[in-house]
């Protein structure tokens, strides 16, 4: 039998996914006030995956 390699639940990942996001989207606004852009859809994208892995933790999913 193969030992188990798979160590990571579930859970796990989608809370590092999160934090990658939530970084991803905070270096985003950033770089948007230091050049006085505004909008972006690349922001809304990170938003929205993090409404939905939010509310997969709320079981709202």
């Amino acid at each position: 039998m193969l030992p188990d390699r798979a160590g990571m639940d579930v859970e796990d990942l989608l809370k590092i996914i999160l934090v990658l996001i939530i970084v991803w989207i905070a270096v985003d606004i950033v770089l948007d006030v230091l050049q006085f852009a505004f909008g972006g859809l690349s922001s809304i994208v990170g938003i929205l995956i993090v409404v939905l892995i939010v509310a997969y933790f709320l079981d709202y999913i």
